[in-house]
């Protein structure tokens, strides 16, 4: 039986995590249209994620992203000169500092500070000064790491062109549109903009 390699198990749980990452993506977009239409459209999904089965999956697939990644992480930084590695390899880094943050914030509002960790558990980080110098770069960069990583893989896997594109513009196009569409994410966060009152329990927890 030939053995699983820890790039195929890496590649595995990714999978599973941009899945759901994409969905989370697609909740947080649909922002733009207000806070009671992302809440609705949360509350939907949350039917397909937020149960034992699938959040254990979701779970282990962090943890499993981590440990493979990190011993990609030593492998590449031999191959540091090439692009698409370097690439793969930063936001690959940021991306596993930024779960391991964020599912940790997630749990804690849930059970600690018994928050719904819903559309304004984000927003409160986002609009409240001074904390938002850290939370805007922090979303920001996790957003357009999960798009760079994405395309460092397709830069690296894709042999074929696309309506005349290289895999290497490809790749750049994949760039652009995270660049775009964090931009429309931050556009639908912020308050300024949609009117939003957060709710107090979510401005007490970060003062």
């Amino acid at each position: 039986m030939k053995k699983i390699t820890n790039s195929q198990i890496h590649y595995g749980s990714g999978i599973i995590l941009s899945l759901f990452i994409g969905l989370h993506l697609f909740n947080h977009f649909c922002s733009i249209f207000g806070a009671e239409f992302h809440i609705s459209v949360m509350n939907s999904l949350r039917i397909i994620y937020r149960n034992v089965f699938i959040e254990t999956l979701l779970l282990f697939a962090v943890c499993i992203q981590i440990i493979s990644g990190s011993k990609l992480i030593r492998r590449l930084t031999k191959k540091y000169h090439l692009n698409f590695e370097t690439l793969s390899l930063w936001s690959g880094l940021y991306l596993a500092i930024f779960l391991l943050i964020h599912v940790s914030a997630v749990f804690i509002g849930r059970f600690v500070f018994e928050l719904d960790t819903n559309f304004y558990f984000g927003v409160a980080g986002i609009n409240i000064f001074p904390i938002n110098l850290f939370f805007v770069p922090y979303y920001g960069l996790a957003i357009m790491a999960f798009f760079a990583h994405i395309s460092a893989i397709h830069g690296k896997k894709m042999k074929s062109n696309i309506l005349g594109f290289t895999p290497q513009k490809q790749a750049i196009v994949i760039l652009i549109i995270g660049f775009v569409f964090s931009i429309l994410l931050f556009y639908g966060f912020t308050n300024h903009f949609k009117g939003v009152v957060i709710p107090s329990e979510f401005v007490d927890v970060l003062r």
